[in-house]
């Protein structure tokens, strides 16, 4: 009577799309043709590269492992190239500011200009340098500076000549030294007085001494204003003549310079300043000091002087042959806005225009800038300066000082610049929603989302696409290749992956987990990897994970786990659930009891008394409240109490796939009617007696046969699943190998008296009147015991 509900043997696995493909091993395969399974993706992908408006960013979700990064940086890269035109790209370079050294200039240039101009500033300056040094240590400018030197000291002595005529009849002689004049006493003679004269001096001698110095007061005063206009006169002549001799040298090497780039203002500019600023500044490249006169005395040259005239060539695009495509894995502030490095100068530190240094947003101006949204959060204000350069569209590389109560680093404010980036954040769809409810910034920064599924469709372009990608990475890993037995295998495991024989896992980096162990485990004669290769790195993998699985099954092999899996029992049922640790998950069983008497508390769930349930099997429970109800208390006033438990858990039980199989207990106790108790049961039921489909049917199948085996296959044993999770059936060998043999049987409904037919061997009608005849026992005993209390 039950064996119209059992399943084929042929729908217990998924069928092979490519079994008649011409094909030996994976390297027959070609190149991947579309997107593999991911279309609607990839086309949102497409989308928000093209559109260039403002707002028009993308959100990638996905599960980690699903190809979501190797898809983005695959679609970024081919975007980069088709629509590659240098003339979109451009060079940054940041130029000392002769106006304020403390805001540095940023000029643009088209890509492969920033080098060229770098280049070309530091030989010219170089050249300007090497002649002005050699102009200024020449035996023409020597000679040159000698005349003016020998007119401004024929002033010199002409005026000390006239202040010392009057000066000697006072007995005074004037010098002059490096800051001005100085007077000594002398004889009558004219000779300057001795150390043994200077003591013999006696105070009147002094007093006459500082007397006569007041009365050449004048005239010491009109010889000084003499001296100091020669010194004028012979500074600005110096200064004349050294202007002359640089802007020569400058007008010769800045004319081609002008010429080269009158199309750039800013850059115009620039060289201007350089120009007035050597002349300013002259000094520094003088060789060595000047003898004998105060006006042309030099300073010491510094080499970090000089670096003003540098160029810090800040994005070089000179070799891109792509628009810029660049991943930013570890998105602090600073590696995303740019940042000034600082250099240790006798204990201090100190940052100039040439220690500004790119982030990532500057490295990917004009193309794509790809970043995990997960460690982009996880970087304070990280994500304020993502937000902020997207709505300004420019990016100025400031201190975090700024934005905190940070001490104040640096006072360098280097000149922003105009951004033009497309940005792709990779996450899940829980961030997605997270940024989309609580910043209100988000949904217009970010306009497109592509999501990235778990699954694809089963097809034999997406099986023989599947191959190509196995190809591949292979390659890419220098490992071997799979034969034709192993590659199916594998797409069964990715069917299994997917939990449904009409779909395949887009979890490749769980699938080439096995490829791995596959190719560790190859024998080093076998040229390529086989069915058994694969097959055994499943089992090891299994085997590393399923401690407590084993720890689970010799508890039900000695009895410590009361199961039974023989017989028929009233208000019992076994209960097939999954239990995962890590990354490993496997089935197993669980005895449901219930126990039915009269009252008026419906149907009462142990587990959420003592608040060991969650929601969903909560919600279970009350579903099959309702259930019953509109079955048979439509017409009469239920009273009856049914407590219902798993036996033997003392864990956090959730999820309704097990609602079905408390139902069925519920009824086995109100009617009591024997359960087949070599039957285990998964499905969620909904209030109409629907059986819906539940998760992991796979491994609780299994856990149930593994019991069994343990205590020994009889024939009658199986399992009772939802009709429509049969498209999810993708067994192992032995299972299906025993279900052909008629060992070990499963069984597909889709309503709950199909359900109790399977477990009970009685129809709908018969249940109904058992059912019945107990609810209104219970009823009719309730209303008596009322009577008798009022009575």
């Amino acid at each position: 009577m039950i064996k119209k509900y059992e399943v084929n043997s042929k729908d217990l696995t998924s069928d092979i799309k490519i079994k008649n493909h011409k094909f030996n091993t994976t390297l027959d395969f070609g190149k991947v043709k579309g997107n593999l399974g991911q279309k609607r993706a990839c086309d949102a992908l497409d989308y928000g590269m093209k559109m260039r408006i403002k707002g028009y960013n993308i959100f990638v979700s996905g599960l980690t492992g699903t190809g979501r990064s190797t898809y983005v940086h695959r679609l970024s890269d081919e975007f980069a190239k088709q629509n590659f035109d240098k003339k979109t790209i451009k060079d940054y370079i940041y130029v000392y500011n002769f106006k304020n050294q403390y805001e540095p200039i940023c000029i643009e240039l088209p890509a492969g200009e920033g080098k060229l101009f770098q280049t070309t500033i530091q030989k010219t300056f170089s050249k300007i340098k090497n002649e002005l040094t050699k102009s200024f240590s020449s035996t023409k400018y020597i000679n040159s500076y000698s005349k003016f030197e020998s007119v401004y000291d024929e002033a010199v002595d002409k005026s000390l000549e006239k202040l010392n005529k009057k000066a000697k009849t006072k007995k005074i002689m004037y010098h002059a030294v490096d800051d001005g004049l100085v007077s000594v006493p002398i004889n009558s003679d004219g000779s300057i007085l001795s150390d043994d004269d200077m003591e013999n001096l006696t105070h009147d001698d002094f007093i006459r001494y500082k007397n006569n110095i007041s009365r050449l007061s004048t005239d010491l005063n009109k010889a000084l204003d003499e001296i100091k206009n020669a010194q004028e006169n012979y500074e600005k002549a110096i200064e004349t003549f050294d202007k002359e001799i640089v802007q020569k040298i400058l007008d010769n090497w800045f004319e081609n310079l002008y010429v080269e780039y009158s199309y750039n203002k800013k850059i115009m500019e620039y060289l201007n300043d350089v120009e007035q600023d050597i002349i300013d500044n002259l000094d520094k490249f003088k060789m060595s000091e000047a003898k004998g006169r105060v006006i042309i005395s030099s300073i010491a040259k510094s080499r970090d002087f000089f670096d003003r005239y540098k160029v810090n060539l800040f994005i070089d695009n000179s070799k891109a042959d792509r628009l810029p495509v660049v991943t930013e894995i570890n998105p602090t502030y600073y590696n995303l806005n740019g940042y000034l490095e600082y250099r240790n100068k006798q204990g201090s530190f100190y940052a100039s225009f040439l220690d500004i240094k790119s982030g990532a947003l500057h490295r990917a101006n004009g193309g794509i800038l790809i970043i995990n949204v997960h460690d982009l959060l996880a970087n304070p204000y990280s994500w304020d300066c993502i937000k902020r350069a997207l709505n300004t569209q420019s990016v100025k590389i400031d201190s975090l000082s700024q934005h905190s109560a940070y001490i104040i680093t640096t006072s360098l404010k280097p000149e922003k610049i105009d951004l033009n980036v497309k940005i792709i954040l990779i996450g899940d769809y829980e961030t997605y929603d997270l940024l989309y409810d609580y910043d209100e910034n988000f949904s217009k920064l970010f306009r497109v989302l592509a999501e990235f599924d778990t699954q694809m469709d089963n097809t034999a372009t997406n099986q023989k696409n599947f191959a190509s990608i196995i190809k591949l990475k292979c390659e890419e890993k220098h490992i071997k290749q799979l034969d034709k037995e192993a590659l199916f295998e594998l797409i069964r495991y990715s069917n299994r992956l997917a939990e449904d024989k009409n779909k395949l896992s887009s979890m490749f980096n769980k699938i080439m987990d096995v490829i791995y162990e596959a190719n560790f485990l190859s024998e080093s004669q076998n040229e390529f990897i086989t069915k058994d290769d694969i097959k055994n790195a499943l089992k090891q993998k299994i085997y590393r994970n399923n401690m407590y699985q084993e720890h689970l099954y010799d508890m039900y092999k000695d009895g410590s786990l009361l199961i039974k899996i023989d017989g028929e029992e009233i208000g019992q049922i076994n209960g097939l659930v999954v239990i995962t640790e890590g990354d490993y998950t496997f089935g197993s069983v669980s005895k449901i009891t219930a126990s039915s008497y009269i009252g008026k508390e419906g149907i009462i769930n142990i587990e959420r008394e003592i608040k060991t349930s969650g929601s969903s099997h909560d919600k279970g429970i009350m579903t099959l409240a309702g259930y019953i109800g509109r079955r048979y208390g439509k017409e009469k006033n239920l009273s009856f109490t049914s407590s219902i438990t798993f036996e033997q858990n003392y864990g956090y039980i959730d999820g309704d796939s097990a609602s079905s199989t408390e139902l069925y207990a519920i009824f086995s106790s109100i009617a009591d009617i024997p359960l087949k108790q070599y039957i285990a049961v998964t499905g969620s039921v909904s209030q109409l007696g629907e059986i819906q489909p539940i998760g992991g049917v796979n491994e609780k199948i299994e856990g149930f046969y593994n019991i069994c085996k343990l205590k020994g296959l009889t024939g009658n044993q199986g399992v009772i699943i939802p009709k429509l999770n049969v498209q999810n059936l993708v067994l192992n060998d032995e299972v299906i190998a025993s279900c052909e043999s008629g060992a070990f049987h499963i069984y597909a409904i889709s309503t709950v008296d199909e359900g109790l037919e399977i477990l009970t061997g009685l129809n709908k009608k018969q249940i109904d009147e058992k059912m019945n005849d107990t609810l209104q026992k219970f009823i009719d005993y309730f209303e008596a015991d009322v009577d008798q209390q009022d009575d």
